[in-house]
């Protein structure tokens, strides 16, 4: 009995022993973020977008990278009105492209002399029964998810070697770990940039280049009116907007930003935002077969493929224009303040 209580005691005071270690390792990478080079893919709205006001209130120098201009100037200007003076340029670019995007990358490092964190966030939802998902879906979400983060992250990472530096980081999504029904395309490529990213991760740390894959659940970023439906894409934004709006079950953006940028000061492996995500995620890995019933009993609530009212794809801003916005009052608040809506200057 005693020598049980003994190892015991030895197993405690090792397992304490190697906390406070990872966390003084953890401490010691910290990075300051003022005057740091931070170029954010799909910097333009959503979470890029809140993200960038978060690097640009610790002082951080910013390249916001998109496909729309305009919508690049109004997500500056909101930077500018909400931080002051923050260091904000603007790259117009389509990451899908390989030669555009390493032409950013090049373009950034010319303005700036040098580039020190990457986060890559652009993204594209699409919701709706694979049966009325064609390859073209597919594809487009793989080039966004996949392929874009790589072509940044192949053009970037020369740089950060030359510097012996370097941070990035991988929005993925609780979709790129546990598949979520009616979102094929989506959990498909964010499955493919957290395996992506996971192997980066090992291959790049000798070079002194952190890689965080950030997994978020559920978040109020006003995203609901950009995503993409099909089938009956009335009732498939119904079910999608009206979780994504219930507290508790989504995570505020703001919240979410912070955590991420923190996972990013310290070089964090993983980070897992929100608690429901958090749960899907310990649950999975303990009990794979009872998640895999429950996504099947959620997938026989949701509309039906033969359910259509007709096959055209609608944004969730096409829908609320057609049909009101319901109760969706935070999600309406969000979309307005973090540029998603395209129209004017966002509101502080």
């Amino acid at each position: 009995m005693a020598e049980r209580k003994s190892n015991w005691l030895w197993w405690t005071a090792g397992i304490a022993a190697a906390a406070l270690v990872r966390r003084r390792l953890r401490e010691a990478r910290a990075l300051d973020f003022d005057g740091r080079v931070v170029l954010i893919a799909g910097g333009s709205r959503g979470l890029g977008l809140v993200m960038a006001r978060g690097f640009a209130r610790e002082g951080a120098r910013l390249a916001l990278l998109a496909r729309d201009v305009e919508a690049l100037e109004r997500g500056r200007d909101s930077i500018y009105e909400e931080v002051g003076d923050a260091q904000v340029e603007i790259f117009p670019c389509d990451v899908t492209d390989e030669r555009a995007a390493t032409k950013a990358i090049e373009d950034v490092v010319a303005r700036f002399g040098r580039l020190d964190v990457l986060v890559n966030d652009a993204g594209i939802m699409q919701v709706g029964p694979f049966e009325r998902m064609g390859r073209d879906d597919f594809e487009r979400a793989m080039a966004v998810h996949m392929w874009g983060p790589l072509f940044l992250m192949q053009a970037a990472i020369p740089h950060m070697r030359r510097q012996r530096a370097g941070r990035i980081v991988n929005i993925s999504s609780i979709g790129g770990e546990v598949a979520i029904p009616h979102m094929a395309p989506y959990a498909a490529s964010k499955f493919a940039l957290t395996g992506l990213s996971d192997a980066l991760r090992a291959e790049l740390s000798r070079d002194g280049i952190r890689v965080t894959t950030v997994c978020p659940g559920l978040m109020r970023t006003g995203s609901h009116v950009k995503a993409r439906f099909r089938g009956a894409a009335r009732r498939e934004f119904a079910w999608f907007s009206n979780l994504a709006a219930i507290p508790g079950v989504s995570l505020d953006a703001e919240r979410a930003a912070a955590q991420i940028i923190e996972a990013c000061r310290h070089g964090d492996r993983h980070l897992t935002v929100g608690v429901p995500a958090r749960i899907v995620e310990v649950l999975d890995t303990l009990a794979p077969e009872l998640v895999g019933d429950v996504m099947a009993l959620v997938d026989r609530a949701l509309p039906r493929p033969e359910a259509v009212e007709d096959d055209r794809e609608r944004t969730g801003a096409e829908i609320e224009e057609r049909f009101g916005r319901g109760f969706r009052v935070k999600l309406d608040v969000a979309a307005e303040r973090n540029n998603e809506l395209g129209r004017g200057t966002p509101r502080a």
